[in-house]
């Protein structure tokens, strides 16, 4: 068996580069629809919602550092064009949101829709041993987990 610079199986990491690059692309569509949220949001719970938008996006642009970082680590390039995040990514683009329990949902969709993709990449990685990306993506669910959580608790 073939490995790359890690030890970790070579075919298989190419598997997990490619399932990263799809994160990170909704990770980017995730990012760009927080921004707007933040910037659009409107009414009587505009500056409850105007700082935690901030705080998420803030958070969504670390993660997605990191997820480039990993892809890097595995000896993978990550994308970087709008092109490839339009095309590749599974989150859903939010446009012209201004209303807070839209935006909220839009939040919990766009959240969810990334637990799907790093429960992928979490079962893919656990196969190959791949600690640095299982770990990873258990934080990474770990926490939107919790935030999903929260905003449903803010929607009832």
């Amino acid at each position: 068996m073939k490995t790359n610079n890690l030890g970790l199986p070579a075919q298989e990491s190419e598997t997990i580069i490619q399932h990263l690059n799809v994160l990170l692309s909704s990770f980017q569509i995730y990012y760009q629809n927080l921004r707007g949220l933040h910037w659009n949001i409107r009414g009587k719970r505009f500056f409850d919602l105007h700082l935690k938008f901030e705080e998420l996006y803030n958070d969504a642009q670390i993660k997605i550092d990191l997820v480039a970082e990993r892809v890097l680590t595995l000896n993978g390039k990550p994308m970087h064009t709008f092109d490839d995040y339009l095309k590749n990514a599974k989150v859903t683009a939010g446009v012209n949101i201004s209303k807070d329990e839209e935006a909220v949902r839009l939040i919990n969709q766009s959240l969810s829709e990334l637990l799907v993709l790093e429960r992928q990449l979490l079962s893919l990685s656990g196969g190959i041993h791949d600690e640095g990306t299982n770990n990873m993506m258990s934080n990474f669910i770990s926490e939107q987990e919790k935030t999903i959580w929260m905003m449903n608790a803010w929607l009832d």
